[in-house]
């Protein structure tokens, strides 16, 4: 006899860019979801006035309906009661620690995905004129450490060929791709080949 199991609460602390790359399956899959979008939000003309979601959000609750959506900023502190979730996930995004563990259930799990230091390579080369390499984890796990401890790391990583599109919304999914978007290195961006890079780590609350 088959046992069911509980669907698993997951709060994905997620940029509106990365949920652009994303498939319904992905996102919703079995689990209860929230999302959150940390990144994209802008103030009213009014100063002081609460902020309020820009277009991407709305459009990424229209694709994902499923999801509960909610805009804030998730370096300070989450709308989401204490130990109510079994998993957080952040992916290319920002997290505040105290937070994250405060949110998670005394068993629950954070699963941080992190570019690799050769994520995009190609693209940050051409567009920026180098491709540094710089290696985020070992500052994440140190940023970490008085909450969760790591218990698996795992690299993901991709070679494709991808034409002007892909390239440039691959371009927009980046926090600096903005500033490039109208430089001559760009406006000649036809084919290239992209690394897509990750380093995917779990950790268990300390």
């Amino acid at each position: 006899m088959t046992q069911e199991h509980e669907p698993l609460s997951t709060a994905d602390l997620a940029r509106t860019e990365e949920m652009r790359g994303r498939s319904e399956e992905q996102i919703v899959d079995r689990a209860e979801r929230s999302g959150i979008d940390v990144a994209e939000k802008r103030r009213t003309p009014v100063d002081n006035a609460p902020a309020v979601p820009v277009p991407a959000v709305e459009q990424a609750s229209r694709r994902f309906p499923l999801l509960t959506w909610v805009v804030a900023n998730a370096d300070r502190r989450l709308p989401i009661q204490d130990s109510s979730v079994d998993v957080v996930l952040s992916i290319h995004g920002r997290r505040n620690a105290a937070e994250c563990s405060r949110v998670l259930k005394p068993n629950g799990i954070l699963i941080v995905v992190l570019p690799a230091p050769d994520d995009l390579i190609e693209l940050r080369t051409v567009v920026q004129g180098e491709g540094v390499e710089r290696d985020r984890i070992d500052t994440m796990v140190a940023e970490h450490a008085t909450t969760f401890k790591i218990v698996e790391r795992l690299p993901i990583r991709e070679q494709l060929t991808l034409e002007r599109d892909a390239l440039l919304n691959l371009l927009r999914g980046t926090y600096r791709g903005a500033r490039f978007k109208l430089s001559e290195r760009v406006e000649a961006m036809q084919q290239m080949d992209v690394t897509l890079s990750s380093e995917m780590c779990v950790l268990r609350k300390a």
